[in-house]
């Protein structure tokens, strides 16, 4: 798994710099909006950037405009593959969602936090987050489980409406974490773990992966994986045996920060530099 985001740079933030809300708890338990289908984090997220910028549009019309991919459950194991490195949504399709939703109104910048970046998460977020920016977080959640707990099955996107020191508010569910936790979540390799059982029930005698040929696929050796994930079921092989398969993801992680596009924070969003690649300074 992707080490950790360094926490370095920005030394000169003040003391107190790191706290900012765009909603209070209440507000945020009252405002947000639940998971409105089937993979659409991402389009529940563009609800509620465009509700914080004063731009209300309706679920489905965030949803349609998103573009949400659905996973393929019923194809056979190639298409199946496919279908779940693309589901739900990048941060592209969320930036050109709250566009065409607002008509216009509203623009977003997305800052890659992989590989590591030279950043203080919460300082970077509260500078943001007080000029009117809405921050959401497109995250691996397979990074950073909890020992015991269960790996999730998907990537995540959520608004981040506040931050104070060492916590990271957050709707969709509501949710407070670490800065490390999240940092270690946006700082990841675009893939994802596609569980056992999931691989199994799809695989069929005469299964062949070698549609899976682009590079990405090649280099992660995904038909080789599930070869060895068949392998251990004929054998009926005792012991440690794959618990997931590691295929390409679409998303990329990091932060998308929304703005109104015709607002002085939105031409700067828009020209703002990528934040500095670790050690490149």
């Amino acid at each position: 798994m992707e080490a950790a985001c360094d926490h370095g740079g920005d030394a000169e933030e003040p003391a107190g710099e790191g706290e900012a809300m765009l909603w209070t708890l209440r507000e945020a338990l009252e405002r947000q909006t639940l998971q409105i289908g089937a993979s659409a984090c991402g389009a529940t997220a563009v609800v509620d950037v465009l509700k914080a910028l004063g731009v209300d549009v309706a679920p489905e019309v965030a949803d349609r405009c998103v573009q949400t991919r659905l996973r393929r459950n019923e194809s056979p194991l190639p298409d199946y593959l496919l279908s779940r490195s693309e589901a739900g949504a990048t941060h592209a399709q969320l930036i050109q969602g709250a566009e065409e939703a607002s008509e216009g109104k509203v623009t977003g910048r997305f800052f890659h936090l992989h590989p590591r970046r030279l950043v203080r998460l919460v300082p970077w977020l509260a500078r943001w987050i007080r000029r009117g920016a809405v921050p959401v977080a497109t995250m691996n959640m397979q990074v950073a489980v909890p020992v015991g707990d269960e790996v999730p099955d998907a990537w995540h996107h959520q608004l981040i409406f506040g931050v104070a020191q060492n916590a990271v508010f957050m709707t969709n569910p509501l949710d407070v974490v670490s800065e490390d936790e999240l940092h270690q979540r946006l700082c990841s390799e675009s893939v994802l773990l596609i569980r056992r059982e999931d691989v199994l029930q799809r695989l069929t005698p005469d299964c062949c992966l070698s549609s899976l040929s682009e590079p990405r696929w090649k280099a992660l050796d995904v038909e080789g994986q599930v070869k060895l994930m068949a392998q251990e079921e004929e054998q009926g092989q005792d012991g440690a045996k794959l618990t997931h398969i590691r295929i390409p993801a679409a998303y990329s992680s990091g932060v998308t920060l929304f703005a109104l596009r015709e607002s002085e924070l939105g031409q700067e969003l828009l020209s703002a530099p990528e934040l500095p690649l670790l050690g490149l300074n």
